[in-house]
């Protein structure tokens, strides 16, 4: 049940990023997120048999899908990083190529000796009590684990740049990057207690594997969707802001274009209702000429001359959405078909 709901949200939000991150030109994230989808529904049960069936029976699906799943986690915090304000090298480095060629020549290495006992659902149930399959399974979670908190770290530094409503998206990413790196740990944990026979162990840390599976990837997908859908509804504020502040300086403005005639005045200089700024950085811009030119008599009451200076402030920014993304992180764990 949890890998159908897990690549279903993964599907819902990846449809998510592509409506309200549409026109934008970094699409590292969405292509990461495309990823991570695919490897999650190569893990659904009947979509997983009947691939695996099909290519020999071999559970070669399972490699596909969790290196489909590293690569995916590698470009989403490539993704993360370039919307960060100078990470720490150490981040640098837990997100870099080098860790991530290393983590995928273990991952296949190891793979490469499990002795396969034909296609199974429960891989790491079945098959964990071999040294290179609880080798295999360590790697991947040690990856997901360092990227995790190389993600947590970047959560860190958005939370402390941002204000209201604007950290939401890096706070929830950030508990669920300590969720799922509680996660890994669990996961290691199991690993390594079935590999040395200690059952009780392994059947009483699987007691949390699945809350905090679930738990990680809520929250995780919760930072990823309230983002852009955050980024938009401020730029839709803002706009109507803008709009408003454009009426409310009409009646000075044409005063101003009235007295002194400038660009407004010209046919080839409309501008459309799709630029409200640029619209109101002229009607500031012939206001202020209308004020400082000596060839004309225009002057400004007390309260005109305020609401010039909120209109200012507003075009500068004053108040306008971030165009920083936060520390993105995406649902880094697989199932792994433990249960």
């Amino acid at each position: 049940m949890i890998p159908v709901l897990v690549s279903t949200l993964m599907w819902i939000l990846l449809i998510s990023l592509l409506v309200f991150r549409r026109g934008r030109e970094e699409r590292t994230i969405t292509y990461a997120t495309l990823t991570i989808a695919v490897s999650m529904t190569l893990n659904v049960d009947p979509v997983y048999e009947a691939l695996d069936r099909a290519a020999g029976g071999q559970n070669v699906v399972t490699l596909l899908a969790d290196v489909a799943l590293m690569i995916g986690v590698f470009f989403l915090g490539r993704g993360v990083m370039k919307a960060s304000d100078r990470p720490a090298r150490i981040v640098r480095i837990a997100l870099g190529r080098t860790v991530l060629a290393a983590a995928l020549v273990g991952s296949i290495v190891s793979f490469v000796f499990i002795d396969q006992l034909g296609t199974t659902t429960t891989f790491m149930l079945d098959l964990g009590d071999q040294p290179a399959a609880a080798a295999y399974s360590m790697i991947h979670f040690a990856y997901y684990g360092i990227v995790l908190a190389a993600m947590a770290a970047l959560a860190v530094n958005r939370i402390r740049v941002s204000y209201g409503m604007q950290r939401f998206p890096p706070t929830s990413l950030l508990i669920g990057s300590l969720l799922g790196i509680a996660l890994c740990v669990v996961v290691i944990t199991m690993d390594v207690s079935h590999l040395l026979g200690n059952l009780d162990l392994m059947s009483s840390v699987s007691a949390v594997y699945g809350p905090l599976y679930l738990g990680t990837f809520v929250f995780l997908v919760l930072g990823f969707a309230s983002q852009p859908i955050l980024r938009s509804r401020q730029t839709h504020s803002r706009t109507r802001a803008t709009e408003a502040m454009i009426a409310e300086l009409e009646p000075v403005w044409t005063r101003a274009t009235a007295a002194r005639p400038g660009i407004s005045q010209s046919t080839d200089a409309a501008f459309r209702a799709s630029q409200p700024e640029a619209m109101l950085h002229r009607e500031i811009v012939e206001i202020r000429d209308a004020v400082i030119d000596s060839r004309v008599s225009f002057e400004l009451s007390e309260g005109e001359r305020e609401l010039l200076e909120r209109a200012e402030q507003h075009l500068v920014g004053a108040g306008a959405p971030t165009t920083n993304e936060p520390a993105d992180v995406t649902a880094t764990t697989d199932t792994k078909r433990r249960a």
